[in-house]
């Protein structure tokens, strides 16, 4: 089969590997679509985690299940199916409480097992067992099935957050995942959507916010106090990865809001500074938002396929393994709101 693998910063290259085959308790897919995530950006520029190399990354992943080991009853040969990264050990604190998102011996398809950026994915049980693969809804293309991954850490981070009827949410961030959470929030009943921005902002007037910010012109405080008579948002989901939006997002919201900080610094400089005296006197609450647990994963490919999310809007750019470098320039300018890899192109 062939794969790009990643042999070390900035450098991914495609190459013959051999076909997988599934051992006992294992499956084997065949990718039909992996989809490029922000994170697979930074590996690309910063490494894997613990400094691996020589790894198929890429986990956005459907495809189709092409064989099955012995001891496994959960799939057969033809079943459609949706893959997300995470797998936890099952045993730790977190785990034996339901937190697997937040697991100790947490692991990642792309980093600790080959990813998607490849024809086939060799799944063992381990996976199978503490991972999330799952059987996609009737009628879901493959395509919009990878987009499941990016909106499941979406929709946990809202339900975590309480967001619904009635709520105004601040979006920083015009990228994909600022127009899912644009998207999910306005599926749990908010009335007025105000997303902030910088590259991306005609692509994703497509999503249809109630007001948008160009943060290269206006100041998103300002702006967001004008738009709510000097209140505030009830909630800002900060989605970028720059640590002034974060502080911009507590000056944002009004008393008792809420902060969602969903976007991750850069490792080499993940100091923030926000108001500790407008979080003290103001009760706004602040919080992180990383991952999600397997009924949430479920509940994405749900809502994908009822069309409360508009996967069609997402993937303006699609490559095969030999274009994933160029990819992922297409993303980082702007110029592609989401990149969809298909293996056999």
């Amino acid at each position: 089969m062939k794969a790009a693998v990643f042999e070390g910063l900035e450098r991914i290259v495609v190459r013959d590997l051999p076909d997988p085959r599934a051992d006992e308790g294992a499956i084997v897919v065949k990718v039909e679509a992996c989809s490029l995530c922000g994170s697979d950006i930074r590996n690309f520029h910063g490494g894997l985690r613990g400094g691996i190399t020589s790894q198929v990354m890429g986990h956005e992943i459907a495809g189709t299940v092409t064989q099955v080991g012995a001891g496994v009853d959960r799939f057969a040969v033809g079943d459609r199916v949706a893959i997300a990264p995470d797998v936890s050990c099952g045993t730790c604190y977190y785990c034996l409480r339901g937190w697997v998102n937040l697991c100790v011996n947490h692991r990642m398809i792309g980093t600790h097992w080959p990813g998607g950026f490849a024809q086939y994915l060799h799944l063992p049980a381990v996976i199978l067992q503490h991972g999330m693969v799952h059987h996609m809804p009737v009628g879901l293309t493959f395509d919009h099935a990878a987009l499941s991954e990016p909106a499941s850490s979406v929709i946990a981070a809202q339900e975590n957050a309480g967001i619904g009827l009635g709520d105004t949410v601040l979006i920083i961030g015009d990228g994909p995942v600022g127009c899912l959470h644009l998207e999910v929030a306005r599926a749990r009943g908010a009335s007025r959507l105000i997303m902030v921005g910088l590259a991306r902002l005609a692509q994703t007037s497509a999503f249809s916010p109630d007001h948008i910010i160009d943060a290269a012109k206006q100041d998103p405080v300002v702006e967001v106090k004008r738009l709510t008579e000097g209140l505030g948002a009830d909630v800002a989901i900060v989605a970028t990865p720059v640590a002034k939006t974060q502080s911009q997002a507590v000056q944002a919201v009004r008393k008792r809001g809420r902060v969602v900080l969903f976007g991750g610094l850069p490792k080499a400089d993940p100091m923030t500074t926000l108001d500790g005296n407008l979080i003290h006197y103001n009760e706004i609450s602040v919080v992180g938002a990383f991952s999600y647990p397997a009924w949430v994963h479920q509940k994405a490919l749900q809502v994908i396929a009822s069309g409360k999310i508009h996967a069609e809007l997402y993937f303006n750019k699609t490559v095969g393994l030999e274009g994933i470098v160029e990819g992922i320039q297409e993303a980082e300018a702007g110029r592609a709101l989401k990149v969809l890899v298909k293996p056999w192109l």
